[in-house]
C-alpha cells in the first residue's frame, strides 16, 4: 500500500498480486506470470534494491520477489491468523540499507500489535505497539511510513463499534507514533491516536501531506476518507456521509457491494482503491485537493486487496481469492507483472 511517484498500473487475476499499463485499460494489459502457489497477500512494500517484499495473511510469511524469484524471508510464528486477523501490513524502514528492518501489524494471541523485525536476524519481533484489540473481524492492520517519517497504522474497532468513540481504546483509529512506539509530537490526544470514529480501515496513502485511508462500512456504505488530526469519522452514528456537524464525512463513497475498500495506492495525479467485495479497482482522478468521479477499472480479477506502487514505477495489486471468500474459491494465488 505503497505511494511513490510514477505509475504502471499493477493488476491482479485471480489470486494474484499483478502490474498494469497505468493508462490501459483491462483488455490492453499484457500480463506476464512471476510466480504461482502463493496465497493471500495482503500487503506489499519494496526494497531499497527494488525488490518486492509482502506478507501473507494466513502462512505468516513475509516474502520477496525479486525478478521471478520468491523466497521466504521470515516466519512470524507471534502471528495467529483466524477470520480477518493474521499477519497484515508491513512497512520497510527508511534506513532498511544500514538496519534491515521492517515494521509489521499482526493478529498475536492476545491483541494486535505492531513489531520491529530484523529481517535475517533470526530474532523474534520486537513489539513496538501493544494492546489493540482483536476480533475475528475488524482488525484493520494497515501501516504505512508517512512523509512525515511516523508510522501511521489503521485499526479496527474489533466488532465493538464503542471502541471508535473511545479515545482511549487503540480500536477504531488511525495512529500515528515513533519507530519506537511512543506518540507522535503533535497528537492531537498526547496519545498514539490521531483520528477516530472509524469502523474498519485498512489501507492508508498520502497525496502530498494529505492522507487518505480506505474503510469498510457496516451493510450501506464504504468510504475513503481525508485522515484529519483530532477529527471524528462519525462510526457508530454515521455509516458514509451524515448531516451531522460533529462528523466529517468522507470525501467518497461506494455502496458496500461495490467497494469492500482495502488497499490505496497514489501515482500519475490519480488514487486507485483495491475492493476485495466489488471485484474491482477504483481510480479517482486527483487535481491538487480536488478529487474527481471514480471510474471501475481492472474488473475480473477477483478480490483485489493489496496495492503498492513500485520504485521503478510499477504499481501492483494483490488478491485474496484464497481468502475463504472467492467466488468461487481458488487453490492458487500468483504474482504478475508486465512492462507496460
Amino acid at each position: 500500500m505503497r505511494a511513490r511517484p510514477g505509475l504502471v498500473l499493477a493488476l491482479a487475476t485471480l489470486g494474484a498480486i499483478a502490474v498494469a499499463p497505468a493508462q490501459a485499460g483491462p483488455a490492453q494489459l499484457a500480463v506476464r506470470t512471476l510466480a504461482t502457489g502463493q496465497a493471500v497477500p495482503w500487503d506489499i512494500g519494496y526494497l531499497p534494491d527494488g525488490s518486492g517484499i509482502y506478507t501473507e495473511r494466513d502462512t505468516k510469511k513475509i516474502k520477496k520477489i525479486t525478478g521471478t524469484t520468491v523466497t521466504t524471508l521470515h516466519t512470524v510464528n507471534e502471528a495467529v491468523p483466524g477470520g480477518e486477523g493474521g499477519l497484515l501490513g508491513i512497512a520497510v524502514s527508511p534506513t532498511f540499507t544500514t538496519d534491515n528492518t521492517v515494521y509489521i501489524y499482526y493478529t498475536a494471541a492476545s491483541d494486535n500489535r505492531v513489531s520491529r523485525l530484523r529481517i535475517g536476524g533470526g530474532g523474534a519481533p520486537e513489539p513496538i505497539v501493544t494492546g489493540i484489540p482483536k476480533n475475528r473481524f475488524h482488525n484493520g492492520g494497515g501501516l504505512q511510513f508517512g512523509p512525515d517519517g511516523f508510522l501511521w497504522a489503521t485499526t479496527g474497532d474489533a466488532g465493538n463499534s464503542a471502541n471508535a468513540q473511545n479515545t482511549s481504546s487503540l480500536a477504531g483509529k488511525v495512529l500515528r507514533f515513533t519507530t519506537t512506539g511512543a506518540a507522535a509530537p503533535g497528537n492531537p490526544f498526547s496519545s498514539r491516536v490521531y483520528s477516530y470514529g472509524h469502523r474498519n480501515p485498512q489501507g492508508i496513502t498520502w497525496v502530498g501531506d494529505r492522507a487518505y485511508a480506505t474503510e469498510f462500512g457496516n451493510n450501506r456504505t464504504d468510504e475513503l476518507n481525508w485522515i484529519q488530526s483530532g477529527k471524528n469519522y462519525g462510526w457508530p452514528t454515521c455509516e458514509g456521509p451524515c448531516n451531522d456537524t460533529r462528523f466529517v464525512n468522507p470525501v467518497k463513497s461506494w455502496p458496500t457491494s461495490s467497494a469492500g475498500p482495502t488497499g490505496i495506492a497514489y501515482a500519475k495525479n490519480a488514487l486507485y482503491v483495491a475492493c476485495v467485495t466489488g471485484r474491482r479497482v477504483w481510480k479517482i482522478p486527483v487535481n491538487g485537493t480536488e478529487l474527481g468521479t471514480p471510474e471501475a477499472v481492472f474488473t475480473g480479477y477477483g478480490r483485489v486487496r493489496a496495492a503498492g506502487t513500485a520504485p521503478d514505477g510499477t504499481l501492483w495489486l494483490g488478491t485474496s481469492n484464497r481468502d475463504g471468500r472467492g467466488s468461487p474459491a481458488t487453490t492458487d494465488d500468483r504474482l504478475l507483472s508486465t512492462d507496460g
